[in-house]
């Protein structure tokens, strides 16, 4: 069945879940879990990527393994094969179908923060995007 199950973090309590939901799914399947925390990309005045200055970096890295930890822990605790890792990119979903498709995962399992109506219009969804877009299978834990 399943063998390689991404993760996506935000860090949020519903990623959290997702990621619970993930590495048991991943225990009982025998299979193994990635975790991704995505850091979206944003410009400042004149045109410099946040990412350019040294401290943005340093605060990236620490925020990334703050995320990711938990994913590491429960992994381990649960006896899955885990690994773990951060990229930077401009939309998150992007960041995330493609780390799926590079990283040979047959699953993802990732959060949606349900939201609705104008809101779920103005802020769009990463989930949905993910769901829109990308071939590899997408559970989603509301």
């Amino acid at each position: 069945m399943y063998t390689h199950i991404l993760l996506p973090t935000d860090g949020s309590e519903r990623s959290e879940r997702a990621i619970s939901t993930g590495i048991e799914l991943a225990r009982r399947l025998g299979a193994r879990v990635t975790g991704l925390y995505v850091q979206a990309e944003s410009r400042i005045a004149g045109g410099l990527n946040k990412s350019m200055i040294p401290e943005t970096e340093e605060h990236t890295n620490a925020l990334a393994q703050t995320f990711l930890a938990p994913i590491s822990a429960a992994a381990q605790a649960a006896g899955v094969a885990c690994e773990c890792f951060y990229v930077h990119g401009e939309t998150p979903h992007e960041e995330i179908i493609r780390a799926a498709e590079s990283r040979g995962c047959d699953l993802i399992v990732m959060a949606s923060h349900g939201r609705r109506g104008l809101a779920s219009l103005l802020v769009g969804s990463e989930t949905q995007h993910v769901l829109t877009l990308c071939k590899v299978p997408v559970l989603v834990c509301r």
